[in-house]
This record gives C-alpha cells, structure tokens and sequence, in this order.
C-alpha cells in the first residue's frame, strides 16, 4: 500500500505525518509528493497536508491580508497538489485532507476562504506558539460522525477557514464560532473516499491527545477504505 503525502515544507512536520499513517504497519509505504520532485508518483490514496496558504488568485481573494506570508505564497505546490488531487478523483483514490488540504480541496470545487480570521478568530485558532485546543461538534448522518461520533476536542493552527463551500461539499462539523472544521461529499455515491479536518491529527497523534477517535479514528478508517479501493481495482 503506498499513500502519497504531498510535503508540507519541513522534515519534521513531514514526518509526524509518515508516522501518524505508518504506525509501525509493514505494508504500508509513505511516498514523498513535492513539486520539487517533478511528475506525481504512483500512489494508492493521497493526504493534502498543511502549510503555506493557498495563492488568492485560485479562489478570487486579495492579494493584501494582515497574516498573508511574509515569505509570499508557492503557487507551484498549489499547482502541483491540484493536480495531484484531480487526478486522485479522476482515478477513484481516496483522498484525506489536513489543514491547508481541506482549504485546497475546497477551492478546487470552486469555494471560496475567509482569508484572516482576525484577532477573535485567533484567539480559537490560530497557533502562537503552539498549537490551540478547542471543541467541534460533529453533524449527524455525516461520514464523520459515523468514523468519530458526535465531536470532542482537537488542536488549532490556523488564521484562515473556509468562507463559501465549494460545490458537491458539505461542512460535517463547526467550531463553538462557526468555523467550518471539516467536509466531505455532501452525497457519497459513486465518489471515493474523502475526509478532510481542519485540525492537525497528526500532531494529535504524536502527543497522544486525549481524544483519539479524532485522530486514530480517522486515520484508521482511511487505512480500511484504501484496502477497499486496492481490492477493487
């Protein structure tokens, strides 16, 4: 089973990642996924992780916000991770998102970010210098809820959300503010697996949260649906 993990910029925050999926599994081959490494790999499902935020231009956003990067942004691992995403779908992979991926994935069906959440919104979310911690509440009937139950608490580290849900998505659980934390399909049928948090369950994993079906819930039922996916291809 080889999972392809789209690289977040550091070797550190890479490989809380490749141990969160890996966990000791012998079958189980994380695949580095970079614009710097040239063509996507061949891979049995995919992870968006996090990192920089997404260039304005793909959503219709301003290029001048209070917390845009002091460093700018990196348009071609933007480029390269909607293609690799479009190409997952396109191929019937699963697909996990974490962070700035469920922000890529919205986007790429069209919506749209809240582009700073601004002095309130960091207070819940945003991380400085570690990460927050805060409640969401998981809706009934949604995929989520059928993986993690109703909700429970999760870490934050974020300054942006997303401000209009793209097409064929729905919001599967909220912050105590409102902030959208996760989507999947709004209708799964004849679609592949697609999960994806605004939280960091890799993170969660590394420091053992207290709240594990945030996290190993979530990573175990990706690991079951690639199983699935491989078997029926």
């Amino acid at each position: 089973m080889r999972i392809g993990l789209t690289y977040t910029g550091t070797p550190e925050k890479h490989e809380n990642y490749a141990r969160w999926l890996h966990q000791g599994e012998e079958d189980i081959t994380v695949v580095r996924l970079s614009a710097e490494g040239g063509d996507i790999a061949e891979y049995d499902a995919l992870v968006l992780s996090g990192g920089v935020d997404i260039h304005p231009s793909l959503y219709g956003g301003g290029l001048s916000y209070d917390e845009a990067p002091v460093a700018g942004w990196k348009q071609e691992r933007d480029a390269f991770e909607k293609a690799a995403l479009e190409r997952a779908w396109a191929e019937g992979k699963p697909v996990l998102g974490v962070c700035r991926g469920l922000q890529l994935i919205n986007v790429c069906c069209g919506g749209t970010l809240v582009q700073d959440l601004g002095v309130q919104g960091d207070e819940i979310h945003q991380n400085r210098p570690v990460d927050k911690e805060h409640g969401v509440l998981i809706e009934r009937g949604s995929l989520l809820y059928e993986i993690s139950g109703v909700g429970g608490w999760i870490n934050s580290a974020h300054h942006q959300a997303i401000d209009r849900l793209g097409k064929g998505l729905r919001a599967n659980c909220h912050a105590a503010d409102g902030v959208i934390e996760g989507v999947e399909w709004s209708s799964r049928e004849g679609r592949p697996f697609m999960l994806a948090v605004q939280w960091h369950p890799e993170r969660m994993y590394v420091r053992g949260f207290r709240d594990r079906s945030l996290y190993a819930a979530i990573r175990d039922r990706f690991i079951e649906e690639i199983k699935k996916s491989i078997t029926r291809s």
